[in-house]
């Protein structure tokens, strides 16, 4: 069964979700982040299909978060290592984590720690306000569209009442 694209959707988030949707792409992001970088590797940390695996390495290479490069000629062998796109996608990662601690860590505790080592002290991320710093929550954000949002949506009545825009234009 063939899944419903996003990529076209006037949405960051239905973008982003049409490559990244998949908690087996999620967590191959998370090894790459614990320094994974082999296609054995995975297998062994995961336990991740060897063709669910191919899929997923092609996707992310294919929209640039991780770039294949051969460490072996006899036989050829690859690693994949994050871009500079796949980089930046740590702090959504972070984010996720540190809602699963909040969330769903058992009595036991968390069961990962992130550690800056810049300051060395133990840490999880927050979304924050980029301009004050201040925590951002559903409560004190407003959304309207941007300067990306296709036109021919922005005419009907029900998209504007979505976004609070003049009813007439």
């Amino acid at each position: 069964m063939r899944r419903t694209s996003f990529d076209g959707w006037p949405c960051s988030i239905a973008r982003t979700v049409d490559i990244l949707g998949d908690g087996w792409t999620l967590l191959v992001l998370r090894e790459v982040f614990y320094g994974e970088s082999r296609f054995d590797g995975f297998i062994g940390s995961l336990g991740i299909a060897r063709n669910t695996l191919a899929d997923r390495l092609r996707r992310l290479e294919d929209a640039g978060l991780l770039e294949r490069r051969v460490y072996r000629t006899e036989p050829v062998r690859h690693e994949y290592l994050p871009t500079e796109k796949g980089r930046d996608f740590f702090g959504v990662l972070a984010a996720l984590n540190a809602w699963g601690d909040r969330w769903l860590a058992g009595e036991e505790g968390v069961p990962v720690v992130m550690r800056h080592t810049g300051c060395g002290h133990d840490t999880e991320a927050q979304v924050v306000c980029s301009s004050c710093g201040e925590p951002l929550r559903h409560a004190d954000v407003a959304v309207t569209t941007g300067p990306g949002y296709p036109d021919r949506l922005l005419k009907r009545p029900d998209v504007r009442a979505r976004f609070g825009l003049d009813p007439q234009g």
